[in-house]
């Protein structure tokens, strides 16, 4: 039967569709399994720990519905690959990224994926997102990856690329966002092409290696929110093109060498919230059109060449929370409109030339965090309005002309951490609040003319890290509370009117570095326990009236470094383990009642370079190894009962500058290759025993002609001959003398043999026995020889009953 025309058709189309469904799901299925042996096959060359992290990664399950993947809505395409801070590691060579293609997303921000970043990745033709920032990717940037035209925002940032920024970067014209900062390596100069990409809105290459100008390209940029090129070595000046950029929101070129004056142009992009141009070499002054920058929340300009005035406009700014102007050149007085600046929380004028007083409108600041005003000119008083202002936690008016009292509730809120006024001439008493202020980290009040009685004034500050006190009128004892400081590193009360002796407290700092007590009138003995604060490098009481023995517990301070004790009344012996502390610098023991020879102990090697024992009751000879202490330079060994002459060890020593060792018992020459001692003037020589040598005020050396050494010589060539002339005679004499008895012996014996061969005795009644006859003449002695003639040797013998021949 045939088949009417229109089911036909519809029957066509219906197989038409199925053959189409068929072909896509096989399709989808097919791509699905591509990537899924790419992302497994991947997978399989990450480390232990990464496989782990991945577990959800395998054949069993849709990559679907693996960790940090992300498909389309039929489920046949990964489109997102995120894989932010897993903790993995490994290499994206082994990465078939071909293999994706419909992939929009790959984010493997802070893993630690090292090595360089394959080519292949060109293959990502559709991707619009690539974060691969924070890992361990080295090289260039390769080329291929400036060809991704899709791409919408690319971070590469926290990585250790290198190599120049491409001209072709212009190829990734959709880019609102790019960021390769903090890539130390990365090179060379901005391209100008950059200028392309006018739809960033987002563009930081801060902290890396570029150099160069700013280029005016820049300025083509119009989209820009946020420009960040700060710790580079940038050089010349910011281009005037930058105010091109209205929407500008962020501007970033710090810690780079631009100079000369910022634009007039650049004062008037209002969209502006932050500007920071610190560390540069930037001169000129801050106009009045400042006050144009109505959107500014912070301003950073310092350590550059400003000058001029703070003009008052700066006042209208009223949005500021910090305003941070300080070590530049900026001179006059602080304007009375900064008291309208009262969202600051910030104000950093510190470093200037700034003159006139504290303006009291400085105290309506009620956010003010830190306040610093510190080496300038500033003058009059401090307002007692700063009592108001409790939120502040570093109030720094140090090394100005200021005077009067400080403001005694300058601690009211109990917030304060950082008090810094010293060198200045502030006088009466200590502020009352200080004894409660707990957070106190850094109390600064040196050189003033303050007063009180420092066991009341203070309390017990737990954060506590440096304190200095000296050249102030107080007095009283130190407190053992001192000890409950536990965080102190340095203790300086040096210079007052400070008695009583050292609290056995002190030892329970275990951070104390520096404890400096010197010019006061502390008296006892110094503590041994001293010797179990490991951490102390300088340890200075000079000037006090301490009496007894050097401990020789300080020989335990091993990181000791300056040692001061001069100008007390000390007595003993130097400790050997106190001169060979190994990292000592600086010695000082003068003018106390020490005794003893100086102590041989002091190390060769040690870095110690000012040595003083002057003063004392020292005697002996000066120990050669003071001439091997090669950095020594400053050496006072003067006012002393030293003897004997200056050790040669002293003429391979260069690094010594100065030296006195007057007021001795020292005689013979000076050094002739020191020239500290051949320098010397006579009042650093003066008054020893005979010391000679060629310093104006000595008597010079004996001198020694040619002639003289050639007589001398002479004689010593003479003696020596003559000694050996001596020992030859004596070994001839000697062999002679054996030669001759051994001939002796050698006749004696053969005329024994001739006798008893060739002769016969005859006695009385008949012939005698040959032995009776070397009896008679004990064996032919020369005591009976009678004489020797031509025939022999003749003997006298005393037979029985006869004597014969």
């Amino acid at each position: 039967m045939k088949m009417p025309p229109i089911m036909f058709q519809n029957t066509t189309i219906v197989l038409i569709f199925f053959c189409f469904l068929a072909v896509t799901l096989s399709s989808s299925s097919a791509n699905q399994y591509i990537q899924t042996n790419a992302l497994l096959n991947w997978k399989a060359t990450l480390d232990n720990n990464s496989q782990l992290i991945l577990s959800s990664w395998n054949n069993r399950t849709s990559p679907c519905k693996w960790r940090g993947i992300s498909c389309d809505k039929s489920k046949s395409s990964i489109t997102d690959i995120n894989l932010e801070s897993f903790g993995l590691k490994g290499t994206l060579h082994t990465l078939t990224f071909s293999s994706f293609p419909n992939l929009i997303t790959i984010n493997i921000y802070n893993n630690l994926f090292h090595g360089t970043i394959p080519p292949q990745i060109a293959n990502l033709s559709r991707v619009n997102t690539l974060n691969m920032s924070s890992n361990l990717f080295d090289g260039s940037i390769p080329k291929e990856l400036w060809t991704l035209s899709s791409l919408q925002s690319l971070d590469l940032s926290f990585c250790q690329l290198s190599g120049p920024i491409p001209a072709s970067i212009s190829n990734l014209a959709n880019l609102s966002y790019l960021d390769l900062s903090d890539n130390f390596n990365l090179s060379g100069q901005i391209p100008p092409e950059i200028g392309k990409l006018n739809k960033l809105v987002y563009l930081g290459i801060g902290n890396s290696s570029l150099s160069g100008s700013i280029p005016q390209e820049i300025g083509m940029l119009t989209n820009l929110e946020l420009l960040e090129l700060s710790r580079n070595t940038l050089s010349g000046t910011i281009p005037s093109t930058i105010s091109n950029i209205t929407s500008l929101n962020m501007l970033f070129l710090s810690n780079n060498t631009l100079s000369g004056p910022i634009p007039p142009s650049l004062w008037n992009m209002s969209s502006l919230s932050w500007l920071s141009l610190e560390h540069n070499q930037l001169s000129g002054s801050i106009p009045t059109s400042i006050e144009n920058l109505i959107n500014l929340e912070l301003l950073v300009i310092e350590k550059n060449l400003f000058s001029g005035s703070i003009p008052s406009t700066i006042g209208n700014l009223t949005k500021l929370t910090m305003l941070i102007i300080r070590h530049n050149n900026f001179s006059g007085e602080i304007p009375v409109s900064i008291g309208n600046l009262i969202n600051v929380r910030t104000l950093a004028l510190q470093g200037n030339n700034l003159s006139g007083a504290i303006p009291d409108t400085v105290g309506k600041l009620r956010s003010l965090f830190s306040l610093e005003l510190s080496t300038n000119k500033l003058s009059g008083t401090i307002p007692q309005v700063m009592n108001n202002l409790t939120n502040m936690v570093y109030f720094l008016v140090g090394e100005n002309d200021l005077s009067g009292h400080l403001p005694p509730q300058i601690c009211l809120g109990g917030s304060l951490g950082y008090l810094l006024a010293n060198d200045n001439h502030f006088s009466g008493p200590i502020p009352s609040s200080l004894k409660n202020c707990s957070n106190l980290a850094r109390l600064r009040l040196e050189n003033n003319h303050l007063e009180g009685d420092i066991t009341q004034d203070f309390g017990i500050y737990p954060s506590l890290k440096f304190i200095d006190l000296s050249g102030n009128k107080l007095y009283g004892q130190i407190s053992p509370d001192w000890g409950k400081c536990q965080n102190l590193e340095n203790l300086i009360l040096s210079n007052n009117n400070i008695s009583g002796g050292i609290p056995l407290e002190i030892v329970e700092l275990t951070r104390l570095g520096r404890l400096h007590l010197f010019s006061n009138r502390l008296t006892g003995t110094i503590p041994k326990e001293l010797g179990s604060m490991k951490s102390l490098l300088e340890f200075k009481i000079s000037d006090n009236l301490f009496s007894g023995n050097v401990p020789a517990e300080i020989g335990l301070l091993h990181d000791l470094q300056i040692l001061h004790l001069g100008g007390n009344e000390l007595s003993g012996n130097i400790p050997r383990q106190v001169v060979h502390l190994p990292k000592l610098l600086e010695l000082n023991l003068s003018n106390n009642k020490l005794e003893g020879s100086i102590p041989s102990e002091f190390d060769k090697m040690q870095p110690l370079y000012s040595l003083d024992l002057s003063g004392n009751m020292l005697h002996g000879q000066i120990p050669t190894v003071l001439g091997e202490l090669k950095q020594l330079q400053w050496l006072n060994l003067s006012h002393n009962n030293l003897s004997g002459n200056i050790p040669s060890s002293f003429n391979g020593i260069s690094s010594l500058i100065s030296v006195n060792i007057s007021y001795n018992q020292l005689e013979g020459p000076l050094p002739n290759n020191n020239r500290a001692f051949q320098n010397a003037t006579i009042e650093s020589l003066k008054n020893n025993k005979g010391l000679c040598g060629s310093v104006t005020g000595l008597v010079p050396c004996p001198s020694r002609s040619p002639s003289h050494k050639h007589k001398v010589m002479l004689l010593v060539l003479l003696l020596i001959f003559g000694v050996l002339l001596l020992v030859l005679c004596v070994v001839a004499v000697s062999f002679y003398m054996l030669c001759k008895k051994a001939r002796n012996k050698k006749d004696s014996a053969k005329e024994v043999q001739q006798l008893e061969e060739n002769f016969s005795i005859w006695s009385h009644d008949g012939k005698m026995a040959f032995e009776t006859i070397i009896e008679a003449t004990n064996n032919f002695d020369d005591k009976y020889l009678i004489e020797i003639g031509g025939q022999g040797s003749v003997y006298r013998a005393e037979l029985p009953g006869m004597v014969v021949a």
